[in-house]
């Protein structure tokens, strides 16, 4: 494994991160074996941080991922985030109300089963709440030793230098891979300028970047990409055109496209890592083995022309979610 600090000051993290898998699992799921698995062959492996959030498989996430991490917890950081919230009427919401940042932190702490959060995350900014406060509230857990550092999730550059004025914030992590490159045109230069860590989630596209996704009907009944406007019919097939390009750029270099993916990735700056999010060990071998793919200046090129930005067809997420995204 290969390490990379997040942040001036941050910690020292594994190149390759653990994230959230696509699939939901159930507490006494045959499919929690599978997880628990997946997360003993990362530890493994050598990494040494896992994400969650209260906001994922309805709280679920963080209960199975603090049971799982259990017998390593002394030895790997453990990453959550609050204030994505689910509205009565279905539609998403935000919540960087102080008091509710003291309440959400209580909460995961006990779900985890931990008594430190190493890095708490805002998921989502509350534009009715200025970011200063509730990085205010944050830091203050901080202080009491309920978190170790703080971090945002799809911040915009500006809201990003206020928050790091108001507390030192270790990590940004949004979205970012061949699928999705807007963050090259402010969000990076702004980490880079601040000295703050960059967390790629999404790193394969939400599945797309393996070349194991033709058609819809690919995925699972129920799948909630099958809402996603890139996995869209008339989207996908685009979409596909481009990664059978990438598929060829990886056969040539004797890798999965999914490892070509994400050595492109960390490929881009030293201060960027990756959280692909998998429930199986055999893809958290792959994809802990890109770590050691170099790619050659020509792929590399390659890869850049064909996945410009704007290439791909299909918003990341629909019209409600993206309203939301402080960007």
């Amino acid at each position: 494994m290969k390490f990379r600090r997040l942040g001036k000051n941050g910690p020292e993290v594994s190149a390759i991160g653990m994230g959230r898998g696509a699939q939901p699992v159930q507490f006494g799921d045959p499919l929690e074996d599978e997880f628990n698995a997946a997360i003993a062959r990362a530890y493994d492996l050598g990494v040494n941080w896992y994400d969650s959030s209260d906001a994922y498989w309805g709280t679920r996430h963080e209960v199975l991922l603090g049971r799982a991490l259990k017998p390593y917890r002394n030895r790997v950081m453990i990453t959550s985030k609050f204030g994505n919230i689910d509205l009565p009427d279905g539609k998403k919401g935000t919540n960087g109300r102080p008091e509710y940042v003291f309440e959400c932190c209580d909460a995961s702490l006990q779900r985890l089963g931990t008594d430190v959060i190493d890095i708490y995350y805002l998921h989502r900014v509350d534009p009715g709440v200025p970011i200063e406060e509730t990085v205010g509230a944050m830091a203050d857990l901080v202080k009491r030793g309920k978190v170790r550092w703080i971090g945002l999730c799809e911040a915009g550059a500006q809201t990003l230098e206020r928050a790091h004025r108001e507390h030192p914030v270790a990590a940004l992590q949004t979205e970012y891979s061949l699928w999705y490159r807007e963050v090259e045109r402010e969000i990076l230069p702004a980490c880079k300028r601040l000295g703050i860590g960059y967390v790629a989630y999404a790193p394969l596209g939400r599945g797309l970047l393996t070349g194991n996704i033709k058609s819809v009907d690919d995925l699972p009944e129920g799948d909630r990409r099958r809402r996603n406007p890139r996995f869209k019919p008339e989207n996908l097939a685009r979409n596909v055109e481009l990664v059978k390009q990438l598929e060829a750029i990886a056969r040539s270099l004797n890798a999965t496209p999914a490892q070509t993916a994400l050595a492109w990735l960390l490929a881009q700056e030293e201060f960027v890592t990756a959280i692909p999010g998998t429930n199986r060990a055999g893809n958290v071998e792959l994809n802990v083995a890109a770590v050691e793919l170099e790619l050659p200046p020509a792929a590399r090129a390659e890869l850049d022309a064909i996945f410009a930005i704007g290439a791909g067809a299909g918003e990341r997420y629909g019209a409600n979610v993206m309203k939301g995204l402080g960007l």
